[in-house]
């Protein structure tokens, strides 16, 4: 009985792989679109933050860097890293 529950404590992640693996292409579409949307709306945030930054009567090479700082927030290698 326990070689049994065993077993199949061992072939849960190989199950799951093996359902996974036919919506792959579609899930990497679905990301993908979703990924660039993400960027696309983080450098235009960037963008509008150093512009009222500018506005406010920052100079513009503090406004560069504190752009680059807020920009490092849309990262996502940073969220995966904090995922692990």
């Amino acid at each position: 009985m326990n070689k049994d529950i065993n077993e199949s404590e061992d072939a849960r992640p190989i199950k799951i792989f093996g359902m996974l693996l036919p919506s792959m292409p579609s899930l990497m579409f679905k990301f993908t679109g979703t990924f660039l949307r993400f960027k696309s709306q983080a450098n235009k945030a960037g963008r509008v933050f150093n512009k009222e930054l500018v506005k406010q009567g920052i100079d513009r090479d503090t406004a560069k860097e504190l752009t680059d700082i807020y920009m490092e927030s849309s990262h996502l290698r940073k969220y995966i890293q904090n995922l692990r």
